[in-house]
């Protein structure tokens, strides 16, 4: 219903065709490029990041107090191909039959190569290329940038941390700080081969850490647990799942096609969140309780913010 500018610009998607089932799309436009730094306030990186967007209903009048142009010509500018007229749902439909697969737009019957994006390194692509400094607060966390979403480190500055925001394969031991954040990002997490060694670093470092995504992912290949690509993955903002140590339910943002296995995990480390909707597993748990990760988005833009508190309590450990 809301938040295509957010999924958009979100690295996670990069190299895919976004298919949004709600009916109505562009009809609030686009919002401005207003920054803070270089953080943009109302994307999640800077351009889009998508190969091509699906919509069944495009509404070329838009009227939002914060939009400065349409959909369709952002869209334009970007150089990112766009449909309408598709019955979403039944694609949605076809792709659920058959699980994630390639696909193509085609216009005036030109036809154009399948693009795998699964055969390229995704984070090499979607990450920064020089360290960045943002926020003077207290606490220093190293954000390890693999495809990194504005909201993450919008989420640090709230609460008085300072984040350096290195490459993805940045050698950690350079840099003093206080605590590792792993960001979320696209692909395969076992092609990131460099930042699962750096993760095995800091942990043998004793230092806190938190995982988000295929931040989760990577730390649970540094413990040596696994990961495995899923038929469909969990793409919306409405999962639950549940805190296996609480037993309560939270409602998450997703986006992730591969998931961790629960089979093989260390003795010190236990699943802290699973999804309950097929019981993968959303979250780790260090018996020390210095180092955590999640599948889902606490900072969740688009999608609901009840999981934003997981930021509170990397800060409490922090101090």
């Amino acid at each position: 219903m809301a938040g295509y500018p957010e999924s958009l610009t979100d690295p996670s998607y990069y190299g895919q065709i976004l298919v949004l089932t709600y009916p109505l799309i562009g009809n609030y436009g686009m919002p401005g490029q207003t920054k803070q730094s270089d953080l943009h306030k109302y994307y999640e990186s800077s351009g889009g990041k998508v190969s091509g967007l699906i919509v069944e209903d495009y509404s070329h009048n838009y009227f939002h107090w914060n939009a400065e142009t349409s959909l369709a010509q952002w869209l334009y500018n970007q150089k990112i191909p766009a449909i309408s007229g598709i019955d979403t749902r039944a694609l949605t439909h076809k792709i659920r039959e058959k699980g994630v697969m390639l696909g193509k737009i085609l216009i005036e019957e030109k036809e154009v190569d399948f693009y795998d994006p699964n055969e390229t390194n995704l984070v090499e692509q979607v990450s920064i290329n020089e360290p960045r400094q943002y926020g003077k607060g207290k606490k220093r966390v190293l954000l390890i940038d693999c495809g990194c979403k504005h909201s993450i480190i919008f989420e640090l500055l709230k609460r008085d941390i300072q984040a350096l925001r290195v490459p993805w394969d940045f050698p950690i031991s350079q840099e003093k700080f206080d605590g590792l954040l792993i960001s979320s990002g696209p692909g395969d997490p076992k092609i990131c081969l460099p930042t699962i060694k750096e993760t095995q670093y800091a942990l043998n470092k004793g230092i806190p850490m938190f995982g988000i995504c295929l931040g989760h992912q990577i730390m649970a290949l540094a413990i040596g647990a696994d990961t495995y690509k899923m038929k469909y993955g969990h793409r919306s903002q409405n999962q639950p799942v549940m805190n296996l140590q609480t037993k309560r339910c939270y409602i998450t943002s997703q986006n992730h096609g591969y998931a961790v296995g629960n089979s093989n995990l260390p003795d010190d480390w236990n699943s802290l969140y699973k999804n309950l909707n097929d019981d993968t597993c959303e979250g780790l748990i260090h018996k020390s309780g210095l180092f955590f990760s999640v599948q889902f988005h606490p900072e969740a833009s688009p999608g609901p913010v009840d999981t934003s508190f997981l930021f509170d309590k990397f800060a409490g450990i922090l101090k």
